[in-house]
């Protein structure tokens, strides 16, 4: 589907979208969105856009400023947290967005309706002065500046994310856990290859070095770029975090299983001088045969003696295990 629109000071006209031409040619500021595949050609015909311009959008290129002879090309891409069936699935979803804006006019290729653009597209619309007021290169900061905000919120499930496998954590070890936090570095690293070549792209247009950003556009492109810049911050800090919560979870296990291998081995210690007592008394002596082979066997209150000789032992050692702190 191919929306246009002309705007100026004075208000905004909406055009068909097979009328490019008269929408290309009529006064004031266009701005022709695309969102099916099908058509960017059509659209990149109508414009003068090199096809290579378009072929980035289709093979969803990293993000980047490319600078042609009659317009100024900004791919970027909308990040979102798509959520999956189990605990803690959920995976980065980008889709690409391609903005191309010359002296007068603006073209933005999505292979679908995406909410940041459409958001900018309804406003001017509605008749917003300042996007009326501004150019072409103006509208594509709101566009890109409404992107750019998007990373925040998903940077905030991330965190509350990493938040609720903390408080897991502490509660005890749970095998879910692991999974969760390889996960959250997986979205990391996926959203960090999004973030990185978009603040490049975005210092690019920061700096005014396409011919199309104007002078007074410039501080708008450098708030953009200052967001991205805490932005890579905030993903480097949320790794951080993120390993530090593995080394947390896996220092709870190990903590976790050595308190079982302590009880496991305060219980064999335990057993082992009884066993020896039983392992003494199973041995097969006939004490008819001689009076040094058990003796005990014959006496009437043998078998008492050896079982509180037994549990007396048992309980000397639980007493020394508890002075000395291992139980």
């Amino acid at each position: 589907m191919i929306s246009a629109l002309v705007y100026d000071d004075g208000g905004v006209t909406n055009y068909a979208g097979d009328d490019l031409t008269d929408a290309r040619n009529a006064a004031g500021t266009t701005w022709v969105h695309a969102t099916d595949e099908t058509e960017f050609d059509r659209v990149a015909a109508a414009f003068d856009i090199h096809p290579l311009t378009v072929e980035d959008v289709r093979n969803d290129t990293r993000p980047k400023t490319e600078m042609y002879d009659n317009y100024t090309f900004v791919m970027v891409r909308v990040a979102t947290l798509r959520t999956g069936d189990q605990t803690f699935e959920e995976e980065v979803l980008t889709r690409p967005v391609g903005l191309c804006f010359g002296d007068d006019w603006l073209v933005t290729l999505t292979r679908r309706e995406l909410t940041p653009v459409s958001q900018v597209w309804n406003a001017v619309e509605s008749g917003e002065a300042r996007l009326l007021r501004f150019g072409p290169d103006f509208v594509a900061y709101r566009v890109i500046d409404r992107i750019v905000d998007d990373y925040f919120d998903l940077l905030d499930e991330v965190g509350a994310e990493i938040e609720t496998i903390e408080d897991i954590i502490f509660d005890g070890p749970d095998p879910a856990v692991l999974e969760g936090l390889n996960a959250v570095r997986r979205d990391l690293l996926s959203f960090r290859k999004t973030v990185w070549p978009t603040r490049e792209a975005a210092g690019v247009l920061s700096r005014g070095d396409p011919d199309h950003v104007r002078d007074v556009t410039e501080k708008y492109y450098r708030n953009v770029y200052d967001h991205l810049v805490e932005l890579v911050d905030l993903t480097e800090t949320y790794r951080d975090l993120a390993r530090g919560a593995r080394d947390i979870y896996l220092n709870t296990l190990s903590q976790s299983t050595n308190e079982v291998m302590k009880t496991l081995t305060v219980v064999a210690t335990i057993i082992l001088p009884l066993t020896l007592v039983v392992g003494v008394y199973g041995m097969n002596f006939d004490p008819a045969a001689s009076v040094f082979n058990m003796p005990e066997l014959g006496w009437a209150y043998g078998y008492v003696a050896t079982m509180l000789g037994m549990a007396l032992v048992s309980v000397i050692l639980l007493v020394y295990f508890r002075q000395e702190n291992w139980l």
